[in-house]
């Protein structure tokens, strides 16, 4: 980390309705925080006065204009801050130059980033630079797929206690959410797959489990691509449509972690549909319906839901470890705003918080916020951001 800088923070991308979100947590929770130097920046210096003014910040916020097509002004802008949480996508078409110039300056990165090609790519392009820099690099800081790293951490450091080892299975379960698909995410899946028409060798990564661990693949994976009836849980399920982002995060994590969860370690994630069959036909329902999100009613990026529909939404994730005798330890992860607005904007803003203030010696790198945080972004999302987490019984 810079030992000093202008700012602490840049919110980048703040004109955007996820980059508004983001600088309004800020203003809004850190309002009487001096100590938080943080400012907005984007395209127009314009817009980013009337963000200021909407989202009542203090009116001597900073305001930096900055352009991912113009790597000077990306430079100028890094050069003043300590870390950067961006919410500019699809990161496939916008973060190339921005990643490259923070890892290359030692200054921290956030994102939102689900593109798991992207990520991969950035990966094996950085990883060294930024160890040697300094800087502390973090994708996927939001609903994707923050609760479900950190469920998977809780559940693993329950099986530790309860069966003295981690468990090598454990299956991610959406219980209940409520919340409008992100426009932005919608987005980012529409040039991962531009991209990988003209470049076939895309789709191998994207259906690749292990294609954030280089140099490691695992034991084969549940497909999750059907419903299905868990035995274990007895319920249907249907397929989860962000399970091929969070279940590659969750692997890499494991990788990170010195492979905590073990070399053999199996996880998949579905959907809760219930039981009998209204739960069949349930689980074919949401099947078919999550294959039409990528219809015309997905928000485009920088739309979204309403203040109201965004403090109405919620989600509530299972998580199951079992034991090789068929014990069972579960854990669950909870938030009380939608997922993919709401949630999203206050788990990303408090990454960049929680590393700064409550874990400044995670080492230079490429990492997942759980397994570069773990314990501490769990506390600090339970103080600040509205999530639950807790070992069930």
């Amino acid at each position: 980390m810079k030992s000093s800088s202008n700012f602490d923070i840049v919110v980048y991308g703040a004109t955007g309705f996820t980059g508004q979100l983001v600088a309004g947590y800020l203003a809004a929770h850190y309002k009487n925080d001096a100590s938080l130097k943080w400012a907005m920046g984007g395209r127009s210096l314009d817009k980013l006065k009337s963000v200021r003014e909407a989202i009542g910040a203090p009116a001597d916020t900073p305001l930096i204009v900055a352009d991912a097509g113009d790597p000077a002004s990306l430079k100028a802008m890094i050069d003043q801050t300590k870390s950067v949480v961006t919410t500019v996508g699809p990161y496939l078409l916008y973060g190339n130059e921005l990643l490259a110039a923070c890892a290359a300056s030692g200054t921290d990165y956030f994102d939102l980033c689900g593109e798991v090609p992207w990520m991969r790519r950035m990966i094996d392009a950085h990883q060294a630079t930024a160890e040697q820099s300094g800087a502390r690099i973090m994708f996927s800081c939001g609903y994707d797929s923050l609760p479900f790293e950190l469920g998977v951490f809780l559940c693993q450091e329950a099986a530790k206690k309860t069966f003295g080892a981690p468990v090598a299975r454990v299956k991610g379960r959406v219980r209940a959410m409520k919340g409008t698909f992100s426009g932005g995410t919608a987005a980012s899946g529409k040039a991962i797959f531009d991209a990988a028409a003209k470049d076939p060798s895309l789709l191998t990564l994207v259906r690749d489990p292990f294609a954030l661990t280089p140099g490691f693949t695992g034991p084969k994976q549940p497909a999750g691509n059907r419903p299905v009836f868990d035995e274990d849980l007895q319920t249907w399920l249907t397929p989860f449509f962000m399970a091929n982002i969070n279940t590659r995060n969750v692997h890499r994590s494991n990788a990170l972690l010195g492979f905590a969860y073990g070399r053999d370690f199996v996880y998949d994630e579905m959907q809760i549909a219930g039981p009998g069959e209204e739960g069949e036909a349930r689980a074919k329902r949401i099947m078919a319906a999550n294959n039409n999100l990528a219809g015309a009613a997905v928000p485009k990026p920088g739309e979204g839901p309403s203040k109201e529909e965004r403090e109405s939404g919620y989600y509530d994730l299972l998580f199951v470890g079992i034991a090789p005798d068929g014990r069972q330890v579960r854990a669950s992860v909870k938030g009380d705003r939608d997922p993919g607005y709401g949630s999203t904007s206050k788990m990303i803003a408090e990454c960049a918080v929680c590393l700064l203030r409550d874990a400044p010696d995670v080492p230079a790198g490429i990492w997942t916020p759980g397994s570069a945080m773990q314990h501490k972004l769990i506390k600090r999302l339970v103080d600040h951001a509205g999530l639950t987490f807790q070992v069930e019984a």
